[in-house]
């Protein structure tokens, strides 16, 4: 396959996690198994097919790959793909892909969904979506995937197949949908956004931002342009309850070196072995 963007990859309880971040430059993720992309700052061209992603916010470090990419799709033949985005930008943005029709004399078909924190948007029988407010210095979401499976309510746990199937036949409801959060992704966001919904707090793999580390970047300027500090991570150690945490979008100010080992030496024991940088 061409390689034309770089790509990480990581693999965590059956999920596979694929993208890259980087503050300013471009954010673009991908779990092949949910069919679900995260921001299109870049298109890779394996992440074509896509059928659907999710945008945050319009900053173009994370949306100005959308025209490639639905152009990529319509060229190879494909679906249009479905794109979810804040409710605010969605007129905005499908007069920039108008704009792109224009000068590319190709359409420009996709399906833009608006969304605003508190919706609720079925996936699939197995996962549903939400939306929960980020706060950042543009409209933003961030998303959660959850898991959803039957289960026996607890009034009938116990009982033979034929009493549950005779109770069914009655009419009653003998299962319950218990819901798992799975997938978390804050996109860019200052501490509110982490804390707008406890799903960040709760999923299995929560990857959220983490642009700046150093003493000298004041927060109270770093939070008035809808970021992370590493100090915002340490203060809520204890609420993390995720398996996996992704930290991405690093400012280009810093080295690789510089990132993990500065970053890993001030995370709490009970982050640190859980935590995986992105760089």
């Amino acid at each position: 396959m061409l390689e034309n963007l770089p790509v990480r990859t990581l693999v965590h309880n059956g999920l596979t996690i694929e993208g890259y971040s980087r503050a300013a430059v471009q954010s673009y993720w991908r779990i092949p198994e949910l069919k679900l992309g995260f921001d299109l700052g870049g298109s890779p061209w394996d992440f074509m097919s896509l059928p659907t992603c999710l945008v945050t916010h319009p900053h173009l470090d994370h949306m100005a790959a959308l025209p490639v990419f639905v152009a990529r799709r319509r060229m190879m033949k494909m679906d249009p793909p479905t794109i979810y985005l804040p409710a605010e930008v969605v007129e905005a943005t499908d007069r920039m892909l108008k704009a792109w029709q224009r000068l590319d004399r190709g359409r420009m078909i996709c399906n833009l969904v608006g969304v605003r924190g508190g919706d609720e948007i079925e996936l699939s029988r197995e996962h549903v979506l939400t939306v929960f407010p980020t706060t950042h210095t543009v409209p933003s979401v961030g998303y959660t995937v959850w898991q959803r499976k039957k289960k026996l309510k607890a009034e009938y746990q116990g009982l033979s197949g034929d009493e549950i199937r005779d109770i069914r036949l009655s009419g009653a409801e003998v299962a319950e949908e218990i819901r798992t959060p799975i997938v978390c992704y804050t996109g860019d966001t200052a501490p509110p956004g982490l804390d707008a919904d406890p799903s960040t707090y709760q999923s299995k793999i929560l990857i959220t931002e983490l642009t700046f580390f150093r003493p000298e970047h004041r927060r109270e300027k770093i939070h008035k342009f809808g970021h992370m500090h590493i100090d915002d991570i340490i203060e809520r150690a204890e609420k993390f309850q995720n398996e996996l945490i992704i930290l991405m979008h690093f400012s280009t100010r810093y080295h690789t070196p510089q990132i993990e080992k500065t970053v890993m030496k001030r995370l709490p024991a009970t982050l640190r072995e859980r935590v995986q940088l992105w760089v």
